[in-house]
């Protein structure tokens, strides 16, 4: 599993998916100065790497949700991935809104989809989960049995780990921050003074600190 994050996180790194300034933060639409940006639609306009991605994402659900029916990804980021994975898998495929459309038949959930069905949920990152498990109850409410949530990167927050639990439902993802500044330092792509910095960032913004 490990090298499975290295690998993805790389692949991230070199479309510049992913990107790190310590020194020259970003700001986040919550207002939090942030050393990191995440940019996984990147990834659609890179055949080699989307396909690594949609292969790992595909191996996972084989291996922890075998019993799958049907892959759902989350709108709107969610959704190019879902599509990859669920024809990798040769499963149908569903979509997710962040709630329901105020028009024509007034869905949320968007493609063929029946009680009972088991789901895995596609998604792009995890942050907090909030939206993540928003997709989870919209599908639940439709009588489906969704049995986890995919993703490819999450920051491993705690608030992320609390509400997955609250809501009985594991995730994995194929990638997380840790292995990101791992791989970005034996690559020199930050330096070893940047290194401690982005840990305690992280440690900050994972106790809701920030």
């Amino acid at each position: 599993m490990k090298s499975q994050q290295h690998e993805i996180a790389t692949a991230l790194l070199s479309i510049g998916a992913v990107e790190l300034r310590p020194q020259d933060q970003f700001t986040w639409t919550s207002g939090i100065k942030s050393p990191i940006y995440c940019d996984n639609r990147l990834t659609m306009s890179s055949p080699t790497v989307r396909k690594q991605i949609a292969q790992a994402l595909a191996s996972n659900i084989q291996e922890f949700f075998p019993q799958t029916d049907i892959v759902a990804g989350t709108a709107t980021a969610g959704i190019p991935h879902a599509a990859w994975v669920s024809d990798v898998l040769n499963l149908p495929m569903v979509y997710v809104r962040s709630k329901a459309k105020e028009h024509g038949r007034g869905n949320q959930i968007e493609g063929k989809i029946e009680a009972g069905q088991k789901v895995v949920v596609v998604e792009d990152l995890i942050s907090t989960g909030g939206s993540s498990i928003d997709a989870v109850r919209a599908l639940q409410d439709q009588g489906c049995v969704v049995l986890g949530v995919v993703s490819i990167f999450t920051y491993n927050l705690k608030r992320a780990d609390e509400l997955f639990e609250e809501a009985g439902m594991p995730y994995i993802s194929l990638t997380n921050f840790d292995a990101l500044v791992e791989v970005a330092s034996l690559a020199k792509q930050i330096s070893d003074e940047d290194k401690p910095q982005l840990i305690e960032w992280h440690e900050k913004l994972k106790h809701g600190q920030l």
